[in-house]
């Protein structure tokens, strides 16, 4: 049977003749944490003896009951379980095996917790395909984006357990060979997983069946980690690395001091003569296929000045963080930070030698980082077999993340952020080209580690998030 404790954050408050629990849920830099509350309106004496002791967490659930029995009778117990389900329904209750294991709650509602006694020898189970073991401050823990709660493993045979269930095993097999663990103790260790959605039964696992068994692992995380729901950690603008480290420059310096000048448009002369939106959304498609007469630079120039400079700059002063410098662009990005970063890759474009280049945004310019060389015809290449082999790309818009950023004030949702700006950039590159009769292409996938190798960038600091084909229709 389970040891069980409130969680370590939680806090017993005595106000008049009430109970207060209360745990904080936010931990951003900054802000004062809010906090959920549960209240026990005159508390029975056993009640009373049984919520000091769920703090201490060394009871389980029969002790707990005796202590209520001794104070306050069979009545006692009665309210006692009705309020220790509703502490478990919204997280409040964590799930030992002491020694071992422990079970956290990640959600303070809807947490599914159903004890599972297992007591056929027979039975097999498997740790679920998308449980995953990690280092977290010391400790070794285990998380799942099938799971609402974290389990928090306290010495190396709690590692070993789960090893084991790589293969499918009964609770006598799985207490084999691990000193210390018995088969009771692997019997429960089996229940504490079942109950968190850590492991399943062998039949289950291999009668998986839709929506689940769409699911990739690092999908799903990626999914349940970056939504709020299914995790305890801060997410939003928390500014977390305020004080830590100075944020990135609104405009990223040029690469090398190889600048080319970039036609400008009239916009309002533009705004008498481009097609109505309604009708380029119409046409915008995907165009894999070029003319023999390449893109030219004014073309490039006219699109990237459209879809991408630096329209203005502004400094706010708020009040927390001191002064955040801001920019802003055509197309939309989290907080005005504009994280991304646009590299054409030049195949073939009349007045533009063949190579990669940085694009300049507040300049309107393009620096030269690497000429034409094995690497980028291969980076060409791969970006056409990805579109299917119907043409070789005259450029390449290869799109970086400055994480850093984005990171320096957002949390949790950061990365998914920085796919949406892709998609949102994505589509203005399409509408714009659409408006110019150029033939555009988004890429849904592309090689980090070339452009990385082509443009020296560290492939933690700024890395290639999106690539998107140009050339003449």
């Amino acid at each position: 049977m389970f040891t069980l404790s409130l969680k370590s954050e939680t806090q017993i408050i005595r106000q008049d003749d009430n109970f207060i629990l209360q745990c904080p849920l936010s931990t951003s830099p900054k802000k004062p944490p809010e906090t959920c509350t549960f209240t026990f309106p005159q508390p029975l004496p056993g009640l009373q003896i049984a919520l000091t002791h769920l703090k201490s967490g060394t009871k389980n659930l029969a002790q707990l009951q005796q202590l209520v029995i001794a104070k306050d009778g069979v009545e006692g117990v009665k309210e006692f379980k009705i309020y220790l389900q509703q502490l478990i329904d919204t997280g409040w209750i964590c799930h030992s095996i002491l020694g071992l294991a422990t079970a956290i709650p990640l959600v303070v509602e809807d947490y599914p917790f159903t004890y599972q006694e297992i007591d056929r020898q027979q039975d097999n189970f498997t740790l679920s395909r998308f449980a995953f073991l990690h280092q977290l401050d010391g400790k070794m823990v285990l998380e799942s984006p099938c799971s609402k709660s974290k389990i928090i493993l306290q010495d190396w045979r709690g590692a070993a357990l789960i090893s084991k269930l790589s293969q499918p095993q009964t609770y006598t097999t799985l207490s084999a060979e691990i000193p210390g663990i018995t088969t009771e103790v692997s019997q429960q260790f089996l229940s504490l997983l079942l109950a968190t959605g850590f492991a399943k039964s062998e039949i289950k696992i291999e009668s998986e069946k839709p929506p689940l068994m769409y699911w990739e692992f690092h999908d799903l995380l990626f999914h349940s980690r970056s939504r709020i729901g299914r995790h305890d950690k801060p997410s939003g603008g928390t500014m977390r690395f305020h004080g830590k480290t100075e944020p990135l420059p609104t405009v990223k310096p040029p690469m090398s001091k190889q600048m080319v000048e970039l036609f400008k448009p009239n916009l309002e002369h533009l705004a008498t003569i481009d097609i109505p939106l309604t009708k380029a959304l119409e046409l915008r498609q995907s165009i894999r296929e070029y003319n023999t007469q390449p893109i030219t630079a004014q073309q490039l120039g006219k699109l990237l000045y459209c879809c991408a400079r630096v329209k203005r700059i502004e400094t706010i002063d708020m009040e927390e963080f001191g002064e955040i410098e801001l920019n802003y662009r055509p197309y939309p990005s989290g907080g005005a930070l504009y994280e991304l970063e646009i590299y054409p890759v030049v195949n073939r474009c009349q007045g533009l030698s063949s190579g990669a280049y940085q694009y300049l945004p507040l300049e309107h310019q393009l620096c030269s980082i690497s000429g034409y060389n094995p690497d980028v015809e291969k980076l060409i290449k791969d970006a056409s077999q990805s579109s299917g082999e119907q043409d070789t790309p005259q450029i390449l818009l290869v799109i970086t993340a400055r994480f850093g950023r984005l990171f320096w004030k957002y949390q949790s949702l950061a990365y998914a952020l920085i796919l949406k700006h892709v998609g949102a950039l994505y589509q203005t590159f399409y509408l714009v080209a659409t408006a110019m009769n150029l033939a555009p292409c988004a890429l849904g996938t592309g090689n980090s580690d070339l452009f990385a190798k082509i443009s020296g960038l560290d492939y933690y600091e700024e890395s290639s998030v999106g690539e998107f084909m140009l050339g003449n229709k």
